[in-house]
């Protein structure tokens, strides 16, 4: 068995500032969440761009053209269309896998760059395609992007903020994906009006342009502490970076949770099966269930097929285009305010409003289109304005809330020893119902009409309850300390149990096998002497020394 050793100090907020150096890295960073948001936008604008539908789907372009007996919900049910929206997610999902290896052995800077790589390969073969066959390969080859940039993205942003700033950095990426969709719809709109019918491939090959800005920047990104720390045994370097990146001498005491994390990582050789021990639970549950609510929502019937959506009530081409940027902004003002108040009011808090927000807003509108649009009519003016302002209702809820706010706790939740393989699931999970939700939609929407918004609601109540009872706050708490949160939990406690019963079952888990002999480090580290070591014993002899050297501790084991 391994050798626990457990060492707690009493500490609060780390020491340090928000400084440039930090805000520079940060931004180039996020500058996925735009390559992201542009994806999404340009998809639902070429499905209903008839020059792109003519040249690929030239099915679903004749039965929206000539078709007077199809139904509004079912002009474009067309599962070769949803392929060309959907294959990205497929390929994100099966690559975040390969990402996360990737990102724990050798850091979140290079899985940025192959992301960055594929990103712009995608978008080139994009552009150039002349067949169906080409066109897939590009999303194909956008999904590989996705998932490395989407597995690291996240982890950087928290690694790098501060515990008290974490939440407002994350939307980082929410807001930069907002912005990725606000160009998408813009771009879309301008290729539409272009002479010839080929404005379709700007709107593709011109995804590259926020890849190259991340890929480019990638290369000038420094790696995160964590990351340094979990690379190797350089505390100093790492030591260094802490000092450049919080702006102060003092980071001794985020130094050594970090040096703790590090030694538990290492000792887990299986974090996939890690994460299956009881003590993981709640991180486990979250992964899963945070990921695909945020799917449940329905946002990605806004994201993907929002001018579809449009034309389905009696919208013209451009005006449906015009509508999606409308909403697009509206997003964009949203997560900026959300980034204001989430380490204010806390995540628990902007859950629960932005989700009853949601459901009354979806509600109205399966309600208007029930009883107003039918199968074959159009809704008036008056009917329609409503529709688009209560769907702007619907996403700036989810804009406060959802959009960046799944992001957010799921990137800062897991300890540093699973958190490669716990976010590989959460990304895996938020892709693989992306990729459903995207291949079924329109299929849902021609059988259930109407009542798609009704389906997404009963969802929407369903996981605001959810964060009530089983999601604790978040807020303020360093990323490295983030376990006494379940052990305060109501539920969770039941199941991951106190201090002791933690430590406990980290000394009768495997820590990565018998033969490591390793030693992991549970709780804080003390540095005035008033550490408290915690087990011992095992299969083999083995010793854990701590020293103080120049403030600094050095920790050595070996069996």
């Amino acid at each position: 068995m391994a050798v626990g050793l457990a060492i707690q100090i009493e500490g609060g907020e780390y020491a340090g500032k928000i400084t440039g150096f930090v805000v520079l890295s940060c931004m180039i960073a996020a500058t996925g969440g735009i390559i992201y948001g542009y994806d999404l936008g340009i998809s639902g604008g070429l499905t209903s761009m008839e020059s792109f539908l003519k040249e690929f789907f030239p099915q679903v372009y004749n039965e929206m053209k000539e078709e007077t007996k199809t139904s509004n919900y079912c002009k474009f049910d067309s599962q070769l269309l949803t392929l060309f929206t959907s294959s990205l997610y497929i390929a994100g999902l099966i690559a975040c896998f390969f990402a996360s290896p990737v990102t724990r052995t050798f850091g979140r800077k290079i899985s940025i760059l192959i992301g960055g790589t594929a990103l712009i390969a995608g978008a080139a073969l994009g552009g150039a395609s002349y067949n169906i066959y080409m066109l897939l390969l590009g999303r194909v080859l956008l999904g590989i992007g996705l998932g490395f940039t989407n597995q690291a993205v996240p982890l950087y942003l928290s690694e790098m903020a501060m515990s008290k700033n974490r939440g407002a950095f994350n939307i980082g990426f929410q807001i930069c994906l907002n912005i990725g969709f606000i160009l998408a719809t813009f771009i879309n709109y301008s290729a539409l009006k272009i002479k010839g019918g080929w404005g379709w491939r700007i709107s593709l090959a011109m995804a590259a342009a926020p890849a190259a800005i991340l890929t480019i920047g990638a290369f000038f990104l420094p790696e995160t502490p964590n990351s340094l720390i979990q690379q190797g045994d350089d505390h100093e370097k790492a030591k260094q970076m802490l000092q450049r990146i919080r702006g102060v001498d003092d980071v001794q005491v985020e130094l050594d949770d970090l040096i703790k994390a590090s030694y538990a990582s290492k000792s887990v050789k299986h974090p996939f099966n890690n994460l299956l021990q009881r003590k993981y639970r709640p991180q486990l549950v979250m992964s899963i269930a945070i990921p695909f609510f945020l799917q449940a929502t329905g946002i990605n019937v806004i994201g993907f097929y929002a001018p579809i959506l449009f034309r389905t009530i009696g919208l013209g081409e451009s005006t449906s285009l015009l509508s999606a940027t409308l909403l697009s902004l509206v997003g964009l003002g949203s997560s900026i305010v959300s980034s204001v108040l989430v380490d204010k009011l806390g995540r628990r808090a902007l859950f629960q409003l932005g989700g009853i927000q949601m459901f009354v807003a979806q509600m109205f509108i399966g309600a208007i289109m029930a009883v107003k649009l039918g199968d074959h009519g159009e809704l008036s003016k008056g009917y329609g304005t409503l529709v688009l302002i209560l769907i702007c209702v619907y996403v700036a809820a989810f804009s406060l809330s959802w959009g960046p706010l799944g992001l957010v706790v799921t990137s800062e939740i897991f300890p540093l020893e699973i958190r490669s393989a716990a976010q590989s699931i959460n990304v895996a999970t938020s892709l693989l119902f992306t990729f459903v939700i995207a291949q079924g939609f329109l299929a849902m929407l021609c059988h259930m009409k109407s009542g798609i918004f009704f389906f997404f609601a009963g969802w929407v109540a369903l996981m605001t309850g959810f964060v009530h009872f089983f999601l604790p706050e978040t807020k303020n708490i360093p990323i490295e300390r983030m376990e006494k949160i379940w052990m305060e939990h109501t539920f969770w406690k039941r199941i991951v149990g106190n201090d002791q019963e933690y430590e406990k079952s980290v000394l009768e888990s495997d820590g990565g096998g018998d033969e490591a002999g390793g030693i992991e480090l549970v709780g804080r580290v003390g540095l005035a002497g008033g550490g408290k070591l915690v087990g011992g014993g095992g299969g083999c002899e083995a010793q854990a020394v701590l020293m103080l050297e120049d403030e600094r501790m050095l920790s050595e084991h070996f069996c």
